[in-house]
């Protein structure tokens, strides 16, 4: 079979496809297949992070003054162009970053119903009405777009996050500056395409290919620019924060997790089995909202870790492009190597393991499912996020005891709980450090129409994201007295 020469895609800048002068070209491969190489980009400068930065301010006064249900129209039909693409875009989705097919259409799935949503928000969108203390004064708010929109996202959910930044930025008359993760750009740009395809006007959205240490600290610190929505690690999160204060400008940061997942003593063994698998090896536990650690009351806890330990051993790793695939690799090398070194750290601090614990037996970036018991709450790989398929089990003594070890982390993402007594399930909901809580649920998986965003380190503390929510951060509320006596 003839093989197929990999394109070369390029930067979107000012209403143009953009080849990037001598840049070095980075080549995009499967990591389930080292051999294939699903695309290659150009490296953008700090000169085409500006460039982009300078297109979407000239391009703030009309698309902000755009009435907002025709902008609505626009991503309404982004969300047709990126359904009838579904398939073609799982595909792309699976080979570059790795996740099951079906975990890819879901993904996308998403991002569709994403920007459907969002498109409705051309006719909601607006402020208030006020009683005034004053006779003859009409007191009312409008919302403004915020300005100038900097999007940094990771490799992760490569669509799905960037949906839900990059459709209420533009549905509230923002222009964006985009900027995917190198492990996992082409399926950005395919979604920037349907946007340019559905008609979004020339500077309103910019893709950025590029390093974070270059492109991504001008779209941090570059004065023209009002927001800065990134989610990834929390020492990157920190580092923008600390460049974009410098000018005042608005953030919002998605960081890490290390999320839990409480299994009572009464709570069905099968669903919590079932619970902490969906949310600790769906994705490679590559999600900040897996479940990475599970605490579990000791009357059940010797039945649980065999339950899951054997779970873990029937999962089938590979390709997520086969059929029967429960699990790909990790993103890349220097991921594998870290879920490598936390297997390694687990048994060198004396965690039992159950199952897992090496290398899967693939040509690509393979790590198996794995399981330990015995974690103790201050151990290294209960405290810090692996973002690989590693579950550790903690034991725990009452629900009181389950509560404070499941706050006893820097995190505050996510956090679940396995009951059948209510009042244990409200105890829980309302005690638990965290940003968001599943009850009898895996700690994976958002709704769109739902306010996203955790505590402590997890997050800027500052504006959540998703649902109605998004308007706060996108916005900015303008109060206007009108005297007419």
């Amino acid at each position: 079979m003839q093989k197929t020469t990999p394109k070369t895609y390029q930067n979107w800048i000012d209403g143009e496809w953009k080849v990037v002068g001598d840049s070095e070209l980075v080549e995009n491969r499967n990591p389930a297949d080292l051999n294939d190489v699903v695309g290659i980009f150009p490296k953008a400068s700090v000169e085409d992070a500006r460039c982009a930065i300078a297109a979407a301010r000239s391009a703030l006064v009309g698309w902000a003054n755009t009435p907002a249900p025709a902008r609505g129209a626009i991503l309404d039909k982004a969300s047709q162009i990126l359904s009838v693409r579904l398939d073609e875009m799982a595909n792309i989705l699976t080979r570059e970053e790795g996740k099951t097919l079906a975990e890819s259409k879901g993904e996308v799935a998403r991002a569709r119903d994403i920007f459907r949503y969002y498109s409705g928000e051309g006719w909601r969108y607006g402020g208030q009405v006020l009683p005034s203390s004053q006779a003859g004064e009409l007191l009312y708010t409008r919302r403004e777009p915020l300005g100038v929109v900097s999007i940094i996202t990771p490799w992760n959910f490569p669509i799905a996050i960037p949906a839900w930044k990059i459709a209420p930025a533009l549905a509230y008359g923002n222009t964006v500056v985009f900027k995917p993760a190198k492990d996992a750009p082409l399926i950005g740009w395919m979604l920037v395409a349907a946007l340019v395809e559905a008609g979004l006007p020339k500077g309103v959205i910019n893709f950025l290919f590029g390093d974070g240490a270059t492109v991504g600290d001008e779209m941090a610190r570059n004065p023209d620019v009002n927001g800065i929505s990134f989610t990834g690690s929390t020492q990157v999160g920190a580092q923008i924060y600390r460049q974009a204060i410098q000018n005042l400008t608005r953030v919002q940061l998605e960081m890490g997790g290390k999320n839990a997942l409480v299994v009572l003593r009464d709570a069905n063994l099968d669903l919590a089995v079932d619970l902490a698998v969906k949310g600790g090896f769906a994705l490679t536990g590559q999600a900040c909202t897996a479940t990475s650690r599970v605490i579990v009351e000791e009357p059940i806890a010797d039945a649980f870790v065999s339950a899951l330990g054997q779970a873990a051993r029937k999962l089938v790793v590979g390709n997520g492009l086969e059929a029967g695939v429960q699990m790909g690799p990790a993103v890349n090398r220097a991921q594998l190597e870290t879920d490598q070194s936390y297997m390694a750290l687990g048994q060198s601090e004396g965690a039992k393991l159950v199952a897992g614990g090496e290398m899967a037996e693939h040509a690509g970036y393979f790590a198996q499912p794995t399981v330990f018991d015995q974690v103790q709450p201050g151990m290294r790989i209960a405290q810090e996020e692996i973002f690989g398929p590693v579950i550790s089990v903690i034991r725990a003594t009452s629900l009181d005891d389950a509560i404070e070890k499941a706050n006893a982390v820097h995190f505050g993402l996510t956090a679940g709980v396995v009951t059948n007594n209510l009042q244990h399930a409200f105890a829980f909901a309302n005690r638990i450090d965290a940003g968001v809580v599943k009850i009898n649920e895996p700690t994976t998986g958002l709704a769109l129409n739902a306010p996203f965003g955790g505590f402590k380190q997890s997050s800027a503390n500052t504006f959540k994201e998703m649902g109605q929510a998004a308007v706060d951060f996108y916005t900015r509320t303008k109060t206007i007295y009108v005297g007419h006596g």
